[in-house]
């Protein structure tokens, strides 16, 4: 039981009770939870996600769009633009079907990738080294530790054990591995076989005509200061015109640090727009690029188990599997609209960028598109994450159009803009006597852009620009 106490003279009874009280609160259901997780996505994303809705869910038929779907998107797009479209359109069927098509076409695979094929290549760092191998006038035990050691070579095309443990591994001498190594390391491309990045340009500069001495020597001595861009002191040390070190330097600079990456796998990633903006009697339309996106329907089999089937169990599995497809597909239709309406504010607010250039962009917040839209920032953020725009000013992703900015005397730049004003001032400096960033900061402020120098360095380095004292030449 609970005991009185008292508080400034008066008594308080403590104890327990029930109350009812009523207050608002969010509920995250799974449809929604589901709905924000497809908003996210981006097109290439979302076929795979709906492909793995149609594994799960019998009710849900994801059908690829034939290979020609993709022209009720251009004659669309064509009609936007005032070109002709169905009434005097092309006879594709009779395109199809000519001759000349059919020999063109032959070549390629009817389940294969163009853009695959054009990039694809069955060659690797080994089986590149292994061809040379095999016509090298080598005795057979250096050829088969080469090989051994062309197993063992990173992606970059360097040696990561050492030459006694590769004779360990492979139950051969030492002796015998050094001169498979000296092979290895004479095989294109030039500089493979190396053990550091020192060894790599040596063996590179080892084959130029003529041999130059002093860059050889800035590589083998002063490979520390030539990264620092110490080059006053390279001369220095050995005697020599710092025009002469620079010369050397260029040299140096023109080769392959890593020559294995020309053979690397690595697969290629294609950026597939999620939306088009395109230019049409001095307006900009907005079109969603829908061709990619596979063709959504509903089982109609599983839709007459509803009042065919006299199975309760039946019917109810049948119910909760429909209102599931019935989810996916109201999801991918708001993520739709919610997409087409964020990039339609985005257009209107950088429509000056759209019209001049990178000089022209604003600066833009996620509230400002989300007052436009009456859109919550959160759904603006999902709207825009992971997804890109074709613009007449190229592709660019969604989250290039948001960034903060300063004031200048004709108004707000963004950051981007600022950004592409200090390459230029960059690009068109004396080399010999690079801009600092103090003297950059002034150049802006002549020009209406007044940020300090710490913004300068911190946007010239987002930008991957050196800073003066590496970006000096002494020809």
């Amino acid at each position: 039981m609970a005991k009185p106490y008292l508080t400034g003279g008066c008594r308080v009874q403590l104890g327990y009770g029930l109350a009812q009280v009523q207050k608002l609160k969010l509920a995250l259901t799974p449809q929604l939870r589901q709905s924000l997780a497809v908003l996210q996505l981006s097109a290439v994303d979302l076929v795979a996600f709906l492909q793995q809705q149609a594994d799960e869910n019998p009710l849900l038929n994801v059908d690829a769009r034939d290979e020609l779907a993709w022209l009720g998107d251009e004659e669309r797009r064509a009609e936007a633009r005032g070109e002709p479209t169905e009434d005097d359109a092309v006879d594709w069927a009779a395109y199809l079907e000519d001759p000349g098509f059919r020999e063109s076409a032959a070549a390629w695979s009817e389940d294969e990738d163009p853009l695959a094929r054009a990039t694809r290549s069955d060659k690797t760092l080994f089986s590149v080294l292994a061809e040379q191998l095999r016509y090298a006038s080598v005795s057979e035990p250096v050829r088969r530790a080469a090989l051994f050691l062309a197993g063992n070579l990173t992606d970059a095309g360097y040696l990561d054990v050492s030459l006694e443990e590769a004779a360990a591994a492979s139950g051969t001498d030492v002796v015998t591995m050094r001169q498979a190594l000296d092979v290895l390391q004479s095989l294109d491309p030039p500089g493979v076989g190396a053990r550091d990045l020192r060894e790599c340009l040596l063996l590179q500069l080892a084959r130029l005509e003529p041999r130059d001495a002093l860059a050889e020597a800035i590589v083998r001595d002063h490979l520390e200061d030539l990264a620092a861009h110490r080059l006053g002191r390279i001369a220095a040390a050995l005697g020599v015109h710092e025009s002469d070190v620079q010369r050397a330097v260029d040299r140096i600079r023109a080769l392959n640090p890593k020559p294995g990456l020309a053979y690397a796998s690595d697969d290629v990633r294609y950026i597939v727009p999620d939306v088009f903006v395109e230019r049409v009697s001095g307006e900009y339309v907005v079109i969603l690029n829908d061709r990619i996106l596979p063709r959504i329907t509903i089982n109609a089999a599983y839709r007459r188990l509803l009042s065919d089937s006299a199975d309760r169990d039946a019917r109810r599995y049948v119910e909760e599997r429909l209102n599931a497809a019935l989810w996916v597909v109201r999801s991918v239709e708001q993520r739709r609209l919610t997409l087409f309406r964020v990039t339609q504010a985005i257009v209107q607010r950088q429509r000056d960028f759209l019209d001049y250039g990178i000089a022209r962009l604003k600066p833009l917040t996620l509230r400002d598109i989300a007052e436009m839209t009456g859109l919550h920032e959160s759904t603006v953020s999902r709207a825009t994450a992971n997804k890109y725009v074709q613009t007449p000013r190229g592709l660019f992703a969604f989250k290039f159009f948001f960034g903060g900015g300063v004031e200048t005397a004709s108004g707000a730049a963004s950051a981007e803009s600022v950004k592409a004003r200090i390459r230029a001032l960059i690009e068109g400096e004396d080399k010999k006597r690079p801009l600092s960033d103090q003297k950059l900061a002034d150049l802006l402020a002549q020009e209406g852009i007044a940020i300090a120098r710490r913004t300068v360095a911190k946007y010239r380095e987002e930008l991957g620009i050196p800073p003066s004292s590496k970006r000096r030449r002494y020809d």
